[in-house]
Formats: structure tokens, C-alpha cells, sequence
């Protein structure tokens, strides 16, 4: 039979309760003499601590599930990372599930995979579910926020950024660097909840310099490298902008890369800005010029809200923006 705590304490000649907390890491209150021997005890058993027998026991979970898209973008890896640190920190443990891209299916599974073992919260990180999906979820009984993807529904819990105002300030920022034809490029602009705000921030910055509107300027994209490629093609068939806002540094280094193969140069034919903000800003040359999203934040904020009982589920937080000049923006 399979060793237990017991077995373990009657060994190293302590309380069942010392040996509870040693294996849980809770080892403040211990010398390091006892901690050692009690180790030392569960390894000489081949002990294996049963997790699903502890939660039915105690009625209480310590496994945090993180669902994440195959959305084309790269900024999930710091979201992930905010998420494991602070989990880390309350001695939570995180499981990964992913829900494809767009796909109901891939949802519903992800979704019946979390809801049918015992977890204390999810995490969705830029999934759009599919109405009968959210359903499903709201329906669940489990706490639950979504993370870098804003609702226009008050119900809907979730931390990211205020999409209306990225767009807005890229535009601002073009436009006191003396541009006037300037595209947006990559989202799904006429789709997704996210594309609809960042357009109409962009609409209200032009229409406040009264600056022209031109809709072969809004090209629509899923925020990937080829969705950027494919946006210069099309501006260099119609009106050629002076600048660019990438929906994504994806999108951002295709932009880049086109305009390269048909002879622009960055940032003297094209001034390009990016949205997210990521490494690859730094890494690409010439650097991006971003938007900078507080992702890191999101993940770690997203398991306080989980932890703290006293929110309400319908929570709803706007995460930090910020600018930061490199050198894919010029003056004209």
C-alpha cells in the first residue's frame, strides 16, 4: 500500500501534523534538523503526495488553470509568467490547457477538462468564447477572469487594457510627429470586441484633428506577421500612408518586413508603432516604436482576484499603457 503522512511521522518521530506542514512548504516553525529527517523519512517510503484525495477532503483547491488561445500574438508568455510567480508565492499550483484559435470545440473540451476536476479559479487568457461556450463557463460555479480581452458586459470579470485608449494615444503620438495618412493594420476590427475599441480610438484621435478618414487606411488582420505583410500590400495599391499602428509586434515586424521588400525604408519612408510591446521590439531593427502593455501584471493580477474572496466576480480592471519610443517613428 501506498505510504501515507502517518507512515511518515511515525518514522521521523513527529506529529502527523509537523509532517503536514513540512510537505506542504510551510517549514517556518521547524528547525532544520526536523525538516530533514522528515524528508528524509518520505523519500525512504516512496511517499506521493495524493493532491485529488487531499481537495476531496478538505473541500479546497490549491490548482489554479490557466486556458490559453492559439491567438497569433506573442505576449502570452508574460502573462504566464506574472501567473506562475505570484501563484508560486501563495504555493498555488498552475495546469495550462490550450483552446486553439477561434475554435468552439477546442473551447468546449478545454472548459469540460477544467470544470470536471477540483480547481480554485481560471484563468482565460485572450480567449473569445463562443456564446455557448461563456455560458457554459458562467454556469460553472468555478471563479473565473478573463485576461487581455475586455467585455462590454458589466457581468464579465476580467483584467486588460483599455483597447479604445491604445489606439487613441498611437494616434495622438503619429500625429505630434507630424503625420496625416496614418493605417491601422491586423485586427479584427469589424469582428471581436477588442478590433471595435481600438477603431473607434483611432476614428476619434483623427476626427479630433479633423483628419481625414480613409477606410482603405483600416486594413483587418488576426494580429500575425502575415496580416501585416498583407496590409502594406494593400496600402501601396491604394493611398500610401506615412504611418502605420501594428496591432500586434507580430504585425508590426510583417508591416516592417514588406515595406523593406518594396523598397521603404523604416523609418524614413514608413514610421511604424507597435501594440503590445514586447521583446521583440528590441530585437527587431529597427527597434519598435510601442504601445507597451502591462502583461506581466495581468497574469499577476489575475490570481489576486482569484484569492481575494471579498471582489466581486464581475470585477473589472484596466492595466497600464505606456509609449516607449525607439526608433521606428519619425518626424516629418
Amino acid at each position: 500500500m501506498a505510504a501515507t503522512i502517518k507512515d511518515i511521522a511515525k518514522l521521523a518521530h513527529v506529529s502527523i501534523a509537523t509532517v503536514s506542514r513540512i510537505l506542504s512548504d510551510r517549514t517556518e516553525s521547524h528547525t532544520e534538523e526536523t525538516i530533514a529527517r522528515v524528508r528524509k523519512a518520505a523519500k525512504e517510503l516512496a511517499y506521493q503526495k495524493n493532491t485529488a484525495a487531499i481537495e476531496l477532503v478538505t473541500k479546497k483547491s490549491n490548482v489554479v488553470a490557466v486556458i490559453v488561445s492559439a491567438t497569433p500574438t506573442n505576449f502570452s508568455n508574460q502573462i504566464i509568467d506574472g501567473i506562475q510567480k505570484k501563484a508560486a508565492k501563495h504555493h498555488l499550483a498552475v495546469i495550462i490547457l490550450y483552446a486553439g484559435e477561434n475554435n468552439t470545440e477546442l473551447q468546449r473540451k478545454a472548459l469540460q477538462t477544467v470544470t470536471e476536476r477540483s480547481v480554485m479559479g481560471i484563468l482565460l487568457l485572450a480567449i473569445n468564447l463562443s456564446p455557448a461556450n461563456l455560458k457554459f463557463l458562467t454556469k460553472s460555479t468555478i471563479p473565473f477572469v478573463f485576461l487581455a480581452l475586455s467585455f462590454q458586459d458589466k457581468t464579465i470579470p476580467f483584467i486588460a487594457s483599455d483597447d479604445f485608449q491604445i489606439a487613441y494615444q498611437a494616434t495622438n503620438f503619429l500625429i505630434s510627429k507630424g503625420h496625416r495618412k496614418i493605417g491601422l493594420a491586423a485586427a479584427d476590427f469589424h469582428i471581436s470586441y477588442t478590433g471595435y475599441r481600438r477603431l473607434a480610438g483611432y476614428q476619434k484621435a483623427m476626427q479630433e484633428h479633423q483628419l481625414q478618414l480613409v477606410p482603405d487606411w483600416v486594413q483587418d488582420g488576426n494580429y500575425s506577421y502575415q496580416s501585416g505583410r498583407q496590409a502594406i500590400q494593400a496600402y501601396m495599391k491604394n493611398t500610401q500612408v506615412t504611418a502605420v499602428i501594428a496591432n500586434s509586434d507580430l504585425a508590426a515586424m510583417g508591416v516592417a518586413n514588406q515595406a523593406l521588400d518594396f523598397g521603404l525604408s523604416i523609418p524614413n519612408d514608413l514610421s511604424i508603432i507597435s501594440i503590445d510591446g514586447t521583446d521583440f521590439c528590441t530585437m527587431f531593427r529597427p527597434q519598435l516604436t510601442s504601445m507597451t502593455q502591462s502583461f506581466y501584471e495581468m497574469g499577476s493580477q489575475g490570481i489576486d482576484c482569484l484569492l481575494n474572496q471579498k471582489l466581486s466576480t464581475a470585477a473589472q480592471r484596466f492595466t497600464a499603457v505606456s509609449i516607449q519610443e525607439r526608433e521606428s517613428v519619425k518626424n516629418i
